[in-house]
């Protein structure tokens, strides 16, 4: 099958679909590794999904698909950056979207973002002011029964005055937590507002904060997301958590690696990248339990190209080819997302996007890809 796409000068070429699109695997019920997917949201095209308006969600193309994850042995981390939270979802609409999907979904294995993205960072008052905040929205959640992870707070940044202020917010809300949470570190390269998160910006004074949180409230911790895009950061914090505390990797870049460990241990997954590489992922994870290490990594490292494009500086804007691959799929019927974030990247890099994912399998109906590809040139006049 051919298609003609634009080089990165924008010049036209032949290209020959190369891949055989990946059949179906499940995980077992006690999978060599937790795997959680960060899910997308799909947005109802037809109402006002502008920057300036209130994100409109459709909601049964959005549980579908968690269906869809669900039904592979996926968890889900519900309600994280992934879902355009904070970058079009509100905390209204977050939370609406943690209890639809426990509503749909009640036995399945899934996290839900709790932060303080109802409190303009510019408005906070005090310390006290996001404690307050954060309260509110675990409060929320545990009220629906669901689980919990621990977002980091662009207020947070903006009033705490000392690595001290963040161990009081983060005792008193886990505190007030039923059972562990997930923590989540979140890098300035996924959110700029968060950068000299944790009272500083020296990545080993942040991790002795960290890790001084984590063991005075270990019992209340199920374990840390890292999202630094830096595997040698992530081991080194991996091999210091207590006993029991579980690193699960952030780092869409490294994750095969940081998944099959090495001798000291290993990460567990929860990664914006198993949305659109769910198929693989069940599928390496799968192998891994089974002793076939070298299938794990033919079935992971292919996919690391794709996921570095996906995510390349400016990476906050790694959702825009996350939902165009689940366009291009059929999990939806458009390319429109929450807050216009379709417009985020360019031409190029959705052409290179469909070439690495067709070289990984991950083209489900290659003839439907093609025509919706040839149906978004068409908008750019190619």
């Amino acid at each position: 099958m051919k298609i003609i796409l634009p080089d990165e000068t924008g010049r036209k070429m032949d290209y020959h679909l190369i891949g055989t699109p990946v059949p179906r695997s499940v995980l077992p019920a006690n999978p060599a590794r937790i795997v959680y997917s960060a899910a997308h949201v799909v947005a109802d095209p037809f109402t006002d999904n502008a920057p300036s308006g209130r994100a409109t969600i459709d909601w049964k193309k959005t549980l579908e698909f968690r269906r869809y994850l669900v039904g592979m042995g996926l968890g889900i981390a519900e309600a994280m950056d992934t879902a355009q939270r904070g970058m079009g979802l509100d905390w209204p609409g977050a939370l609406d979207l943690i209890r639809r999907t426990k509503a749909e979904l009640p036995d399945a294995m899934v996290v839900n973002g709790a932060g303080t993205d109802h409190l303009d960072p510019k408005d906070a008052r005090s310390v006290d002011h996001v404690l307050a905040a954060y309260l509110e929205q675990v409060e929320a959640i545990q009220k629906v029964g669901a689980r919990v992870i621990l977002m980091a707070s662009r207020a947070l940044v903006r009033v705490a005055s000392s690595a001290e202020d963040y161990k009081r917010v983060y005792r008193e809300v886990l505190s007030a937590c039923d059972a562990p949470v997930v923590l989540h570190w979140l890098g300035k390269d996924f959110d700029p507002a968060l950068a000299g998160y944790w009272g500083t910006d020296d990545f080993n004074e942040a991790l002795e904060t960290v890790l001084s949180i984590i063991e005075e409230n270990v019992s209340k911790v199920d374990g840390i997301k890292i999202s630094l895009l830096d595997k040698e950061k992530e081991i080194i914090m991996r091999r210091r958590l207590p006993k029991g505390v579980r690193m699960y990797t952030g780092d869409d870049f490294n994750y095969p690696e940081l998944i099959a460990g090495d001798e000291q241990g290993y990460s567990h997954a929860l990664l914006g990248i198993f949305d659109p590489i769910a198929p693989l992922a069940a599928r390496g994870v799968k192998l891994l339990g089974e002793g076939d290490v070298k299938g794990f990594h033919d079935a992971l490292d292919p996919t690391v190209p794709l996921a570095r494009v996906i995510f390349q500086a400016p990476t906050q804007y790694y959702k825009t080819g996350v939902v165009f691959l689940a366009w291009l799929n059929g999990f939806q019927d458009h390319f429109v997302m929450l807050n216009g974030a379709q417009s985020m990247r360019s031409l190029q890099h959705f052409t290179e996007i469909f070439r690495l994912a067709d070289g990984c399998g991950l083209l489900r109906n290659p003839d439907l890809a093609v025509h919706r590809m040839k149906s978004l040139l068409s908008v750019y006049g190619a």
